[in-house]
Parts: C-alpha cells; structure tokens; sequence
C-alpha cells in the first residue's frame, strides 16, 4: 500500500523540561498521520454519524532517538495487513533522513454500541483498493 507523510512541526507543548519529546506523543502524531491518511483517500470525518469506531488494539513501537523543541519531522502512515475487522499500520518519524521511532499499529472495527468487533466499512475497503500499489 501508499506510504503517506504528514509533516509534524514540534512545539514546546510537545516536550519536557529539557526539549525532549515526551514518549506518548510520538503516538499522538503517528494517530494525526492515519487520520490524515483516511481522509487523503477520501475517508474523511464519519464518527459522528457512523454506527461504527476505530479502536487501537495492540501497540509494538521502537523509539531510535529523541525528537526535540522546533524540529520538523515526516509522519508516515502505511497498512502492511488489512484483515475483515481491521487494519495493521506500519508508522515511522523521521527528520531529514534519520529515523526516530517506528511502530507498527493494529486498528480494530468496533461496534460503536456494543463495541464488538465489526466488518470495515465497505466504502473504506473500496478506497483501499483503488490506493493498492
């Protein structure tokens, strides 16, 4: 599939007492970059009205080197696995050409009333198709 990129610019807001980026917003922003990615098919903004959510299942990242105060890093977002009810993103954060974490990130289709697992949207799944390499 893709690989799509979103430009993330770090703020102060971003970091610790020394202008490290704290651990859990490498998450954050690899959450923006997937929903970026769905709207840049064309799956854009659909929680309110839909009878379905994405939920994060399971999490494996691995942090490289830290991000710091100001600097402007690349965000990308690729699903490696797309099964009936879910996704599997590959999703790593570079600046410039050196790589600072990687992830690879399970989505799950839920239920939004029971929270079960559910099908993918068969739009969504038509708009996966036709972004195939």
């Amino acid at each position: 599939m893709t690989i799509f990129s979103l430009a993330i610019r770090i703020y102060i807001e971003d970091t610790d007492a020394a202008g490290i980026v704290y651990y859990v917003n490498y998450l954050k922003f690899m959450e923006r970059a997937r929903t970026e990615y769905l709207r840049h098919i064309g799956f854009g903004h659909y929680l309110l009205t839909e009878n379905y959510l994405f939920v994060v299942r399971k999490v494996q990242i691995d942090y490289k080197q830290p991000a710091k105060m100001d600097d402007l890093l690349q965000v990308t977002a690729r699903i490696i696995k797309q099964g009936k009810a879910s996704l599997q993103f590959e999703q790593c954060l570079y600046r410039e050409q050196t790589l600072l974490a990687c992830a690879v990130i399970d989505i799950a289709c839920v239920n939004k009333q029971n929270l079960k697992p559910c099908a993918l949207p068969s739009h969504l799944t038509q708009l996966l198709a036709q972004h195939h390499d």
